[in-house]
């Protein structure tokens, strides 16, 4: 780490009370005692005590001890202290910090600081935990006693143990595609409010499928302690869709699962994929192993890598993570990839991924800003072209992201190795990414991913911080679960990507001539086409006819709300499965979008809706993540709420008294319009809120939409220069989203 080393044992000890485990997200007060060591602090000397880079611990604050996170700081002697609770003024990974400056006095060795994290004692609820779990929660503090700002950690920092809370929210998992009498398995868990699946079930449940199910047993325990309870060994005979009813005791029903399509002959497989996160050996949350095993055993992923940080990455942590990806990968089960986050300015090409074919590979570094060994600084890449220049010949795909940096991939983007951009992470939604590869004419496909630094890898909630979206999932298109099959998957972009649920995807284009494909870009690399009549998403194919049939069919964990179908930047087609009547009294508020590209992109929506001459009956918001915002019907007439996005998108569902009289007024920071009720419409009427595509819209809605399988057809113009890209983007009503990876036609 890169702080001071010096004689540590004479910085002082610290004591934290209570200690023990305490539940993700309560409310809690404990007081911490430091004690000043031989040197005592002198004068404008310091303390920090610092928390992870992605906790949502608290805030702390200072000011209203009635207040959620007051916290008191007094020094034995009576020395005058300034406190500050600090978000990013600390050396990374412990960013956030509770700065305590010793002025117009000092401590002598032996006098304490005594810190009371949430004190109750004038009404405070006290100080919130993180909302998810770390087995070793640290209270770090550094010491400045002699007042040169160069810190020393502790021997030994305070520490708690975060767990789940009861649970609250049902799931149940199966896989989206597999072969009839092949084998697979049902996974339940239960989430506590804040995502994490929870131990503390102890019930028996039972089991009803949709369609029959070879060896589903009509009830199950879920045992007290278990993170999960996993049905092995389950089978289709039939071809088909199936899903599968968990229900209580009582038959009350908990969850319904996705939804499995049996086929004799699928093509292609469909494995769930995570690739993108890290843990606490650089900006994330538990140890790397634990990461691994949480994507493997509570998110239930089929795919998973681990991305850290390279200039935090030291050659130790490197050859760890190979050795622990070397052992975890289980072809069959569960596919793990070596990898890391090349992490460079974005001015010099952003963040990128690296996921290798194999371990014992080098790793190219954006820089060793972290790393005091420098013995192989000479291998860093210090921009992207530079990057791309050393893996030629290396077995590995990257891909392109936004994450507190951005990729600009204007600047470098090499197609023999970046295969993809990736839309959506925890960190939000980002098409201008893809648009930019489209302006590029670059051949890429479409994945999401958490991006996660809570240690949940697969399932990536974004608690109470300033993550404002679900982490995405990728759906590999694959002939098996392998290293090598799902790398051949994404060097022929065949994925889909989507914002955390998995809705089954399929897209074909079709034509009567049929087309030449090609298994690599054919702009990059010397290859021989294929002759097929169809395509599959992520294809690059030479077109011979004027028009193609672009098929589409999606299944989704919920009803669907539109499909859009794209040719680049162009959408060229909006169908919306559901008829919405003009009595529907049913009306969709929907904001989207973000301040601009970088680490400050969120967009705060909180307002308020007013309505005169009508009334609402009822308010429920979507695609909230966080349950300390959220909506209030304050009145038949008002409406407020408390919302963020990050690119993404949520909204706020009305249901009116009647469906076209009066006026509807929203209040927002950045756009505050007012509408005739009667002028919305099945289609959104829009209102541009400034920022980074940021916008409000208002839409009416079905009162009750029903259908998940929803096929559709369009035919497509093929440019007769330039490339045609046809992708699909589909709209579930909770909020979800997924997106094709691009066909790619060209005609010469």
């Amino acid at each position: 780490m890169p702080y001071s080393e010096y004689r540590p044992d004479l910085m002082g000890s610290a004591t934290l009370e209570p200690s023990g485990q305490f539940e993700a997200g309560s409310w809690q007060s404990f007081t911490l005692v430091y004690t000043a060591g031989e040197f005592g602090i002198d004068d404008t000397g310091s303390l920090k005590i610092a928390f992870r880079f992605a906790t949502d611990f608290g805030p702390v604050q200072f000011d209203d001890p009635k207040a959620p996170g007051y916290t008191t700081v007094e020094a034995s002697n009576g020395a005058v202290l300034d406190c500050r609770w600090e978000f990013k003024r600390n050396i990374r990974p412990w960013s956030r910090s509770l700065y305590i400056g010793i002025v117009k006095h000092f401590l002598a060795p032996g006098d304490t600081i005594t810190v009371k994290f949430g004190d109750r004692s004038q009404g405070s609820p006290g100080v919130r935990l993180q909302t998810y779990c770390e087995k070793i929660f640290e209270f770090k503090v550094f010491a400045d006693p002699i007042a040169t700002y160069d810190y020393v950690t502790l021997p030994v920092s305070p520490s708690i143990d975060i767990v789940p809370g009861p649970p609250v929210g049902w799931h149940a998992i199966l896989p989206t595609l597999v072969k009839t009498g092949e084998p697979f398995r049902l996974s339940i868990k239960a989430n506590d409010a804040w995502g994490n699946p929870s131990d503390q079930v102890d019930r028996h449940l039972k089991l009803e499928a949709s369609a029959p199910v070879e060896g589903l047993p009509e009830t199950v325990r879920f045992e007290k302690g278990a993170f999960a309870c996993i049905v092995e060994g389950l089978s289709l005979v039939n071809e088909g869709d199936v899903t599968i009813r968990v229900l209580d005791e009582k038959g009350e029903e908990l969850a319904v699962s996705n939804p499995l399509r049996a086929s004799g002959s699928p093509e292609l497989l469909h494995f769930w994929g995570d690739l993108h996160g890290q843990s606490n050996e650089t900006l994330g949350t538990n140890t790397a192993e634990e990461y691994f095993l949480f994507g493997r055993d509570r998110a239930f992923l089929d795919v998973c890598a681990h991305q850290g940080n390279d200039f935090q990455m030291t050659q130790d942590f490197w050859k760890d993570l190979n050795a622990l990806t070397a052992n975890l990968d289980e072809p069959g089960r569960y596919v793990c990839f070596p990898g890391y986050e090349w992490s460079a300015n974005t001015s010099i090409g952003g963040d990128r991924n690296v996921f290798y074919r194999e371990e014992g590979r080098p790793m190219y570094r954006s820089s060793h800003a972290q790393i005091p060994d420098l013995s192989d600084a000479d291998t860093d890449a210090h921009d992207a072209h530079e990057l791309f220049e050393k893996l030629k010949g290396e077995d590995c795909v990257m891909y392109a992201h936004c994450g507190g940096r951005y990729a600009d991939i204007t600047f470098a983007h090499d197609g023999r190795l970046e295969t993809a951009i990736e839309v959506h992470s925890a960190w939000g939604t980002f098409p201008w990414l893809l648009a930019d590869a489209f302006e590029k004419n670059y051949r890429v496909g479409i994945v999401c991913n958490s991006d996660g630094h809570k240690g949940r890898v697969g399932a990536s909630y974004p608690g109470a911080g300033f993550f404002g979206a679900l982490g995405g999932l990728t759906c590999f298109l694959s002939s098996g679960l392998d290293r090598d099959a799902i790398m051949e998957t994404q060097r022929r972009r065949r994925h889909y990507g989507t914002t955390g649920n998995r809705m089954y995807l399929d897209v074909k284009v079709s034509a009567e001539s049929g087309f030449d494909v090609f298994p690599r870009d054919p702009n990059l690399f010397d290859v021989e086409s294929e002759k097929s009549q169809t395509l599959l998403m992520g294809d690059i194919a030479r077109a011979a006819d004027d028009t193609v049939s672009l098929d589409i069919e999606v299944n989704g964990s919920a009803p669907i709300e539109k499909i859009e179908v794209f040719d680049g930047p162009d959408l060229l087609d909006c169908y919306r499965p559901h008829d919405v009547a003009g009595d529907s009294r049913r009306v969709r508020l929907l904001y989207e979008g973000a301040e601009y590209r970088g680490r400050a992109r969120t967009t705060v929506w909180d307002g308020s809706l007013s309505l005169s001459g009508n009334a609402a009956v009822g308010a429920a918001m979507f695609n909230n993540w966080n349950i300390d915002r959220g909506v209030t019907l304050e009145s038949p007439e008002k409406v407020t709420w408390k919302a963020v996005t990050t690119g993404n998108f949520g909204g706020i569902d009305l249901l009116l008294k009647d469906a076209t009289a009066g006026k509807l007024a929203i209040e927002t920071k950045h756009v505050s319009p007012t509408i005739d009720v009667k002028d919305i419409g099945a289609e959104p009427v829009r209102f541009e809120a400034g920022g980074l595509a940021r916008v409000i819209e208002l839409q009416r809605l079905p009162e009750s939409m029903d259908k998940t399988d929803v096929r559709h057809s369009v035919t497509a113009k093929v440019k007769r220069e330039g490339d045609t890209r046809l992708y699909v983007s589909v709209t579930q009503e909770d909020g979800h989203r997924a997106w094709s990876s691009p066909v790619y036609l060209f005609r010469g």
